[in-house]
């Protein structure tokens, strides 16, 4: 009997020595578990923290874009005022150009108008002067016996 007591004992001492090795191994197998899950862990966090530099970076070039948009906008705002500026003041001089070109001179008008008088007179002079050319009486005055030749009312008026 003390065999087996011996026995139940060595085996026993066997099962706890075998769930103690089951136990490490199981330990070793959570702690190797733990160990990738804690590698896996880093590599999410180093990923996050360059995602992170990432976005900053972004966050720094659309906010210097968006001032250097800023910048433009003023620049082209300015360069309006002053094309607008020059617009109206272009405006202002053709609408003096065209005054003058309507009536450039006063006094060219007033020399329209005498050139003109001056123009009627000459007509009228010349229509109170106009001279009968003997060839264009007609001949036949001259065979008419109220009067001889030589001796017609309108030739005397030529000869004079």
């Amino acid at each position: 009997m003390a065999a087996f007591r011996d026995m139940e004992e060595l085996s026993q001492g066997l099962l706890s020595l075998l769930s103690a090795n089951h136990a490490a191994a199981q330990q070793r197998r959570l702690l190797g578990r733990h160990g990738q899950i804690m590698e896996r862990l880093l590599e999410t966090q180093n990923g996050a923290e360059q995602q992170l530099r990432e976005i900053l970076e972004t966050e720094k070039e659309v906010a210097q874009s968006l001032l250097d948009a800023k910048e433009q906008v003023q620049q082209v705002g300015t360069e309006l005022q002053q094309i607008e500026a020059e617009l109206h003041k272009a405006s202002e001089e053709d609408a003096h150009l065209k005054a003058n070109l309507l009536y450039p001179f006063p006094e060219l008008e007033d020399l329209k108008e005498i050139q003109a008088d001056l123009e009627k007179r000459e007509r009228d002079v010349d229509e109170d002067t106009t001279v009968t050319i003997p060839a264009a009486i007609p001949s036949w005055p001259q065979r008419c016996p109220a009067h001889p030749p030589g001796q017609h009312p309108a030739l005397q008026e030529v000869h004079q």
